[in-house]
């Protein structure tokens, strides 16, 4: 099926099909984006950001959040 067709049947649908197809694609959209994220946790994409807080931390410009 095309994506040209897949549009054409979203563009059928009744306002409760639509609701729950809208639904759908934002869960697979967050767990697409969990699953990437986790990814690039595991290769050490991220680990950049535990330097940047241990810097902002060791020079106070890093607060508690909530704050209390």
């Amino acid at each position: 099926m095309s994506v040209e067709e897949i549009e054409q049947a979203i563009q059928a649908l009744s306002e409760d099909e639509f609701a729950r197809i809208a639904e759908r694609v934002h869960a697979l959209e967050q767990e697409r984006w969990e699953a990437e994220l986790d990814r690039d946790a595991r290769n050490g994409k991220l680990d950049f950001l535990i330097a940047e807080a241990q810097e902002d931390r060791k020079h106070g410009r890093l607060m508690d959040w909530p704050t209390p």
